[in-house]
């Protein structure tokens, strides 16, 4: 008797755990915006933060797919050792390269020269870095422990951490404005709770015990690298998008109201369609056959509708509650932010779709052709960088921002759809792992 295919039911219960982590996630940063949007300099502390962060996602993005290596990599001692090898290289090299931005006059070069970012929002953003540089090998092993705790289908032990995580950072945004200010503030805080949620999901790995001697056929550590380094140069590349946007807003004439809202918007997105990523960890975990990856994508057009809609909610009716009374954002920049949020209603869909299409090439062990989709929609903004700066069209530089976040996100899905396409009906069939 064939095993039943996979149904909605259990990628719900796999999948909503992870949701609620992203969740917790999001409004931990969302909370960090809500805080620096409360002080006086509020316009010069959010782009200072938003350009911080693009900052750090961008140097720190190759060991955001750790959670990725380990579900699909880890089969035994020895490729936990491989994996293990891979974190520590790729947050050692984090580690370097955030310091060097922080503490060297490379900093002003990246900030001012390359990215237009103007001169006050960029000595916020130094300031936050110098915090931030200790990140690199606690966001590492956090990944690590969360890939061995969403291989054993314990979901809701990440999600628990995190909950840890927001809890704390009240806290920490407290103690932290004895001593720091502006955007300073902010990175003390996410340092110190993302510290507290790697404690916590380092001891929920260890009691949930994989079993490491299973008797499948495990990966060298060779095999692993090269595996996991075309992931992490897809994902460094993914972080190019809101980087490469924030340097063609930055040199708009409203270059800082655009760069806070800019990130204020990729807060939310973050919060609302950030989930939507986890398709990736869910097909790896999941999918063992054709159908069950036609229900997977039936899935990911619910949830994706459904996330499309709060959007439209937060741009549209709540925006006053949820925007000004929540978060404390003021009526200016909510109702210059209103009209590019409302389009962001389509991108959970988009953004399903491409983790969706990145998990079924991970799965294929194809993981070079996730960097060729991230060079190719960088390619296109980088085409698009020298006109939309010179041309100073007569629309908001946060209009700007959304059309080119919302079209790199298609090109990429339509790219990876016809990679898929290309390949042979068998393999596509059998949707390998």
């Amino acid at each position: 008797m064939s095993k039943p295919g996979l149904t909605l039911k259990e990628i719900s219960l796999f999948f909503f755990p992870l949701v609620l982590n992203v969740q917790l996630m999001s409004i931990s940063h969302t909370v960090i915006n809500g805080a620096l949007a409360r002080l006086d300099n509020y316009v010069t502390a959010l782009a200072g933060m938003s350009v911080a962060m693009i900052i750090h996602l961008f140097v720190a993005s190759p060991s955001y797919q750790n959670h990725t290596v380990t579900i699909a990599m880890v089969k035994g001692r020895k490729s936990l050792r491989g994996v293990l090898t891979f974190v520590a290289l790729v947050a050692t090299y984090v580690a370097v390269m955030l310091s060097l931005i922080a503490f060297t006059p490379l900093g002003n070069l990246v900030l001012v020269k390359l990215l237009g970012t103007p001169p006050e929002v960029a000595a916020e953003a130094l300031n936050a870095l110098h915090i931030l540089v200790l990140l690199p090998f606690f966001t590492g092993f956090r990944g690590f422990c969360q890939g061995l705790i969403i291989q054993a289908r314990r979901t809701s032990l990440v999600s628990l951490a995190t909950g840890v995580r927001v809890a704390a950072l009240f806290g920490y945004l407290a103690l932290g404005s004895l001593w720091f200010s502006s955007a300073q503030l902010g990175a003390f805080a996410l340092v110190s709770c993302v510290i507290t949620e790697t404690i916590v999901i380092a001891s929920f790995a260890w009691k949930v015990h994989l079993p490491l001697d299973r008797g499948e056929k495990e990966k060298s550590t060779g095999e692993i690298l090269r595996y996991s380094f075309p992931l992490a140069y897809s994902s460094c590349l993914q972080q190019t998008i809101p980087l490469l946007i924030s340097s063609i807003i930055g040199r708009l004439p409203d270059g800082s109201l655009a760069l806070a809202a800019f990130g204020v918007i990729r807060g939310f997105l973050f919060m609302l369609a950030g989930p939507m990523r986890n398709l990736q960890q869910a097909y790896l975990a999941l999918v063992k056959s054709a159908k069950d990856y036609q229900v997977l994508v039936h899935f990911n057009l619910l949830v994706a509708t459904g996330m499309g809609l709060l959007v439209l909610l937060t741009a549209g009716p709540l925006n006053q509650l949820i925007l000004g009374q929540l978060l404390g954002v003021e009526s200016e920049l909510r109702h210059y932010l209103r009209l590019p949020l409302a389009a962001c209603a389509i991108f959970p869909l988009f953004y399903g779709g491409c983790n969706l299409l990145r998990g079924w090439f991970s799965g294929a062990h194809q993981t070079g052709k996730l960097g060729h989709s991230t060079f190719l929609k960088s390619g296109f903004l980088l085409l698009l960088w020298l006109p939309l700066v010179k041309l100073q069209l007569p629309v908001s530089g946060i209009a700007i921002a959304i059309a080119l976040l919302l079209a790199a996100e298609i090109i990429e899905v339509l790219y990876l759809r016809r990679q898929r396409q290309k390949q042979p009906e068998k393999l596509r069939q059998l949707a390998p792992l």
